[in-house]
């Protein structure tokens, strides 16, 4: 008769749990990098930019349909860039001139370009309450390469780029109408006062 000591049983007992448990994690992963891989790539299958749910600065879920029938500037913005100063002071302007008039601008920091965003979300809320900026400032993003944020990616397909679709540099601005469609994209030199009487056609 074979003596088997409790120590044996409990060694044996606690490589199986491992082993049932390794195999669990290596599913949850598989399972948890296809969720995300499809959801990377849900961009390409968007109607509008309804179809996007974003985290505003302070990190809280929030869907683009909120601004329904709005018409949006959506802008890659930057704390220390040279068009820094001048971008956001008329965006602000246009902010306060057609904000009751159905104008939304979305600002989404990005640190892509030269570095010229490199703070955190504190210090970001910081910088645009001393500039009084009243409209909307996301999360920190990426605009360009595989870890762009899915809104940006499907932008940029609806407004591609001069000879490529990538952003070039802070402040890029895109126009969005009133049914969620990217209708035009301006680059950084563009200002955004210049923009108004673009804007006056959607609104």
């Amino acid at each position: 008769m074979v003596n088997i000591s409790t120590s044996s049983i409990l060694f044996v007992l606690v490589l199986v749990v491992a082993l049932v448990f390794s195999f669990y994690l290596s599913f949850q992963s598989k399972n948890l990098s296809s969720i995300t891989n499809k959801m990377a790539e849900d961009w390409k299958n968007a109607k509008s930019v309804y179809d996007f749910t974003v985290k505003d600065i302070k990190g809280e879920d929030v869907s683009l349909e909120k601004y329904k029938g709005c018409v949006l500037i959506i802008v890659n913005v930057a704390s220390k860039c040279g068009y820094t100063s001048k971008h956001y002071k008329e965006l602000i302007e246009l902010d306060e001139k057609y904000r009751d008039k159905g104008l939304k601008i979305l600002g989404f920091p990005c640190n892509q370009f030269g570095g010229q965003e490199p703070g955190d979300a504190d210090s970001i809320c910081s910088f645009t309450a001393k500039q009084n900026v009243k409209f909307d400032i996301f999360e920190k993003i990426d605009v360009n390469g595989n870890d762009a944020h899915p809104l940006w990616k499907y932008l940029k397909s609806k407004q591609g780029g001069l000879l490529i679709d990538s952003i070039k540099w802070n402040f890029t601005k895109f126009i969005v109408d009133k049914n969620g469609q990217p209708v035009e994209r301006h680059a950084a030199n563009v200002s955004p006062l210049g923009l108004e009487k673009n804007l006056e056609k959607y609104l």
